[in-house]
This record gives structure tokens, sequence and C-alpha cells, in this order.
């Protein structure tokens, strides 16, 4: 795949500098023509023969070695979820985590991963890493593990710094569970969730799947309680509720995801060039050294696609003047930053309509 033919698989990219991956992907030509055709299937044919289930079954082992693949996981650990949110949900309302446990966790988590801990009955310990340099984030967040550590649970990349997180040398120095956030690394970074105890995936962000898709790779499903069962969850069951868990991950699928979003999901995982991972960092490199000279950057150098920088002013009102001027980026509530999201399809056109909005250039035509 050249440079030229990825960018044209997204036709957003056409008058926009589309710089919210964080957020939502665009989406490829491949994914909404996947899922067009699988609604026209579905209108035409219907949506309940056995052959349409017998269809969706197949589809979902098809996807889940898929995820798997991409995440370098055996695929029977694999769950298909609707969110790194929910992912987020089944392991915390799995462990059965009570008053006299603790979780530690930082101040830069999403909500995905913050609700369900402030939910949980667990007493949560913050490492305060937010305005601190990315290197001292090791010995902020040991630091909030005691005798009654239960869990880590952290991002891989954080979404409002930027910053990645060191879950691997955590996990190494405590031996403790980690549940990994990894909404803002799937996709964006070469991933072994392998290494880790829980790990989610966010399908419409960096992997520029359809909305309402994504993954949990559970280590040891036979460990994890089953706390919200759906028609998946069992191989059989019995009038009064009792059933046979269903082997594997497979078990923590949380319900019905629409055929349509699962084929978008699968032609986007297959439509992806071999060199991402290194264009990416590449072009994100290039875009932070390029802003340095505007802004007052947040992210260091050296980490992954989101770059976050502080602002004079109402940053939501700046992101708006900017989508206006042709230029995607989002703020970020309460923190009053902007943040860019550069991802392998990202040219250097790109980089520079947005240096010329945050310098205040001349607006760019849509």
């Amino acid at each position: 795949m050249t440079f030229e033919g990825v960018r044209a698989e997204f036709p957003v990219l056409e008058r926009l500098a589309y710089l919210n991956t964080g957020s939502v992907g665009p989406l490829a030509r491949r994914t909404a023509a996947a899922m067009a055709a699988r609604l026209a299937a579905e209108l035409e044919e219907g949506r309940g023969g056995i052959a349409q289930f017998l269809d969706v079954t197949e589809l979902r082992g098809r996807l889940r070695a898929a995820l798997a693949a991409l995440i370098h996981v055996p695929v029977e650990n694999v769950a298909l979820t609707s969110s790194t949110t929910e992912g987020c949900n089944i392991v915390l309302g799995g462990l059965d985590l009570g008053p006299d446990d603790e979780v530690v966790t930082t101040d830069v988590e999403h909500f995905g991963l913050a609700g369900p801990l402030g939910v949980s009955e667990a007493c949560v310990r913050v490492a305060r890493v937010r305005d601190r340099p990315a290197e001292e984030a090791f010995d902020l967040i040991k630091a909030e593990v005691g005798p009654k550590t239960r869990l880590l649970a952290l991002s891989h990349v954080a979404w409002t710094t930027g910053h990645g997180l060191p879950i691997r040398e955590l996990k190494e120095a405590t031996g403790l569970p980690i549940l990994v956030d990894g909404a803002q690394s799937v996709g964006a970074l070469a991933v072994r969730a392998g290494e880790f105890d829980f790990y989610t995936v966010s399908g419409q962000k960096w992997l520029c799947g359809p909305d309402a898709t994504g993954a949990l790779y559970v280590a040891d499903p036979e460990a994890l309680r089953i706390s919200k069962p759906s028609y998946f969850a069992q191989d059989g069951f019995e009038p009064d509720g009792s059933f046979t868990a269903r082997a594997g991950a497979a078990r923590f699928d949380p319900g019905w995801i629409p055929p349509a979003s699962l084929v978008g999901l699968e032609a986007a995982l297959g439509g992806v060039p071999e060199w991402r991972f290194e264009r990416a960092a590449e072009m994100a490199a290039h875009a932070r050294e390029r802003l340095a000279a505007h802004v007052d950057l947040v992210t260091e150098p050296g980490h992954a696609g989101l770059i976050s920088w502080r602002v004079d002013g109402d940053a939501s009102k700046l992101a708006a003047s900017a989508w206006g001027r042709g230029v995607v980026i989002r703020d970020l509530p309460g923190l009053n930053w902007l943040r860019a999201s550069v991802g392998y399809w990202t040219s250097d056109e790109d980089v520079e309509r947005l240096v010329g909005v945050v310098d205040g250039g001349a607006p760019m035509e849509r």
C-alpha cells in the first residue's frame, strides 16, 4: 500500500485535516461499503433465518480471531464488546472487589475506566501524574501500591496528556493483576496484550471501525466471575437461571453487536498497511516539533499519536473555530487543553493546516 492509496481510502481527508482519531477515527471507503452491503442483504433477505444466524456466528468468530491476532493473544481469550468502557465494567464487576481491597489508578484516566472504578466497592488510590514529567509516573504510581492493593487499573496511553504509562514496568515490579485501558493504544501502537491480565480494545478510534465495537482480553477467563451474563455467556441453562458457562473469554460477550458493525470492523482491520506504526510515530514527532514553536505543549517527545497543549481562552470555542477552518481537533473538558490525534494517514499538509490554525493563520477552505 502506498501512502497516497491509504489516504484515498478516507474521503474525509479530501476536505479536512482530520486530527481527532482519539475520539473517533475516520471511516474508510471499504468499511462503509461492507456495512452498506450487509444492511442491503438484511433488507432483502431478512435477519432471522437460520442462514443469517449461522453467518453471524461465523462472522463473530472471524472478527474475534482478527482482533486476537492484532493484539497477539490466543483467540479463546478475547471477548467481543461494544466499547472500552464495557470491557472495564466486565472486569471490575467480575473481580468482586470489596471495601478492604485497594485499586491503584491515576488522575489521567478516562471516565470509561474511572467511572467503573468509582462505583466499585474498592478503595481507589489515585496517583497524581497529570502535572508531573512522564518519567516520574512509575515512582508516583508505585508509591500508591500497598499490602491491600488487588489491582492496577491504568491506561496504556493517557487520553489527556498523550503520555504512555509504564504499564509493563509496573506489572513486572509489583506482580499485581493489571487492567489496561487500551483505547488510545490499539491501532496506534504495536500491542502485545498477553503481557497483562486484562486489556481493552476500542474499535471506533485508532482502528477506524464503526461505533459500538471493541474487545476485551482476559488472561484467565475461569478466574473472572460473569457478573452480567448475556445469551452468549452459556452453553446451556436451566429454568432457575443456573447455566454452564461458555468456554473461554467468549462467555463475557455482553450481547448482540449489529452484524453491519461487525463486518465494518472486519473490513477496517483488513486494510491497514504494514508500515502504519512507524509512519504514525514519525508524523507524531513531526507534528509535535512543528507545534512546539507555537503552543505550550503538554505532551513530551517520544510517546504515541496524541499531542495536547494548553491554551489561553476557551478551548471549546477554539476547537469549534478550528473545525470551521477545516481542522478537526478536540478540546479536553476541565483542563482548557486542545488535543490533536496524528495517525499513519496524516499528511504534512494536515500538520501545516493545524499549525496555521493554532498560530492564527488565515482560514482554510473546506
